[in-house]
């Protein structure tokens, strides 16, 4: 597996593994054996950037990750984020006191059974709290030795940019796929002037991008794709179909897979972008590490640009949305 260096010199495999679909948001949801034994198959298999949260259960993640990477701990590097209200078990909204910050950095490193984490990002921008106090926050773990990187997740150019000149930000967390480009705009031109690297989420479109998603598909209750417009509307999913004819066509040629093209187009776009498909298969983890040698052509990243594809539909539900720094 090939490696990138995100912001502050943290080195990682150049794909990671999304842990979320383990214990929520797409079922069904595997024994947590066997989601354990995927975690050890991605080590095996080259991968050094494992993605969980608190708030994914919450808490039962944290704790399948833990487990699965404790024989191997010194060989990853283990990202997890805090930011939400989970005292009663529900997360009852954003949460990034300085006060709730190290007492869910300490029950993190509990159910991580670590005692540092490598990466710690805000989930979400907690506007009650400024965002300076946030960063020293964390500079102070940092110091503690209880963290050794700062991140950052959905947050908006302006929050980046004060956060960083408190402590330096090695990585933010957004979505961003062929088939939402948005980071483009102002976050990847931001990131790459201060440093940081880029880690993308939902980088195959929440599944769509593989192909396996069309307008009669159905979702099972508890899918998060449910809540999604892009999913939801079946005039959308009709539209969006021509990303996936676009990423078959080339696919083709490269004896490649739809999922494969869609993961080595974003490795194509900045060498400290990192993305981190989720996956509870193993065949598709396979699948999803191969992009890591996919190369793809000046003339096939010309075909995709000039295809000037543009998604149909929101990304997020109304609730989900306003929870988005802008």
């Amino acid at each position: 597996m090939k490696t990138r260096t995100l912001g502050q010199d943290l080195e990682v495999s150049a794909i990671g593994l999304g842990c979320m679909g383990m214990s929520q948001s797409f079922p069904p949801i595997p024994p947590r054996g066997d989601s354990i034994a995927l975690i050890r198959a991605a080590v095996e298999r080259g991968v050094t950037f494992f993605d969980t949260a608190q708030v994914y259960g919450p808490f039962d993640n944290e704790e399948i990750v833990g487990e699965g990477l404790e024989p191997m701990r010194e060989q990853v590097v283990i990202a997890t984020k805090f930011g939400f209200e989970l005292s009663t078990g529900v997360s009852t909204g954003t949460d990034s006191r300085p006060e709730t910050i190290k007492s869910s950095v300490d029950d993190s490193l509990r159910r991580l059974r670590t005692e540092y984490i490598d990466l710690l990002y805000q989930h979400r921008i907690d506007r009650n709290v400024p965002i300076e106090e946030v960063a020293g926050t964390v500079k102070e773990l940092i110091e503690a030795g209880k963290v050794r990187h700062f991140g950052m997740s959905e947050a908006g150019v302006q929050n980046i940019r004060r956060a960083h000149a408190v402590q330096p930000v090695t990585a933010l967390q957004s979505e961003y796929s062929l088939w939402w480009r948005e980071p483009e705009d102002a976050i990847l031109p931001t990131l790459e002037e201060l440093g940081i690297g880029f880690v993308p989420f939902s980088p195959l479109g929440k599944g769509f991008l593989t192909g396996k998603i069309d307008e009669s598909t159905t979702f099972e209750n508890g899918d998060f794709r449910n809540t999604v417009p892009r999913f939801v509307d079946g005039e959308a999913r009709r539209a969006n179909r021509v990303f996936v004819e676009l990423l078959q066509e080339i696919a083709d040629r490269k004896q490649a897979t739809p999922a494969q093209v869609a993961l080595a187009w974003i490795l194509a776009q900045k060498p400290w972008i990192v993305p981190i498909p989720g996956t509870t298969k193993l065949h598709r983890l396979e699948e999803n590490l191969a992009a890591s040698e996919l190369e793809l052509t000046a003339d096939d990243l010309a075909e995709i640009e000039n295809a000037q594809l543009e998604g149909e539909g929101a990304r997020y539900s109304e609730a989900n949305q306003r929870m988005i720094d802008r």
